[in-house]
């Protein structure tokens, strides 16, 4: 069961998206560890349809909103309106009310509307002029960004980006993926034909065998060591935060999980720890200047080097 879990959602994702196998096997680990992701890569590079065939072949109700420059929040969370019929006021509920939500392009949003989906993100519920309304089970917000260098664009805050599970760059693909990408599109494609590969009681099941993955004390040591190692680190100015070290622990998790173990190695930790920590380290910028960093993975690929396992 937990080997087919991963074989069948990525053969289902290869039917409309090549070469982005890796990219969807760390969807299905954010999926199953509760959290979310942000996809970040030049236009035109499969992230939306990745999101869509992801969530098709796990059967969950799958909702996309455009981020736009004049979009407000409640265009997003819904609002209080006047029923005429019913003659009182009512909560109408905005497209963040799904399992899945695709947030397109969330840094052309301005930062009121990206700071709106952090109660979401969170705590799974939307609350708007007092009111409280809990988001459906499960949910997960897979949000796509382009590049800082593009026109019209709103960098994400680091409260915000701290929310996102894991961060996965999609570059460009290599010449023989390109050549079978453009022959897949020269056709009919949509994603009506990939097929659902879990049932509603088969994913409750999973959940909670995730959940009870077991992760030792020598295990959260290490994690928390590595923590430790990049708030101590010279060449970054903002180290991991306990949050992001609470969520490489749901991650291993979900890793052990899709190897077929119940319990957590230190290389389920390696597996994912730049996706979790890449984004949420900021470089110190006269480390930059004086030439010793520019990129936060290299940072993160030194403290991984640094910081002995447990045996």
């Amino acid at each position: 069961m937990v080997g087919e879990l991963k074989e069948k959602t990525l053969s289902q994702v290869r039917k409309v998206v090549i070469g982005r196998e890796r990219e969807a096997e760390l969807l299905l680990v954010s999926f199953l560890a509760r959290g979310h992701v942000l996809l970040e890569g030049v236009p035109g590079v499969s992230k939306t349809i990745l999101a869509k065939a992801f969530a098709k072949c796990l059967g969950v109700e799958f909702k996309r909103i455009q981020f736009t420059p004049d979009m407000l929040p409640m265009d997003m969370l819904g609002g209080i309106i006047f029923d005429m019929k019913q003659r009182d006021f009512e909560f109408r509920k905005g497209p963040v009310f799904t399992n899945l939500l695709l947030a397109d392009e969330i840094n052309r949003a301005p930062p009121k509307v990206q700071s709106a989906l952090l109660e979401s993100m969170q705590e799974a519920q939307v609350t708007v002029e007092g009111h409280t309304e809990p988001l459906p089970d499960p949910f997960m917000v897979i949000a796509t960004q382009n590049p800082q260098e593009f026109q019209g664009v709103y960098p994400l805050p680091e409260n915000q980006l701290d929310r996102f599970m894991m961060r996965i760059e999609m570059g460009y693909p290599n010449l023989t993926t390109e050549s079978a990408i453009i022959k897949r599109n020269l056709g009919d494609m949509g994603t009506q034909v990939v097929e659902q590969v879990l049932g509603a009681d088969e994913l409750t099941k999973t959940f909670r065998e995730v959940a009870n993955v077991a992760v030792s004390d020598e295990i959260m040591g290490y994690i928390s060591l590595l923590g430790l190692e990049s708030r101590n680190e010279s060449r970054l100015s903002l180290g991991a935060s306990p949050r992001a070290l609470i969520q490489l622990a749901h991650c291993s998790r979900a890793v052990a999980f899709l190897a077929g173990r119940d319990y957590v190695i230190p290389e389920d930790i390696k597996e994912v720890a730049l996706y979790v920590l890449g984004h949420r380290v900021k470089l110190d910028q006269s480390a930059v200047l004086v030439g010793k960093v520019n990129d936060p993975a290299e940072v993160v690929r030194d403290i991984l080097t640094k910081v002995k396992p447990p045996r």
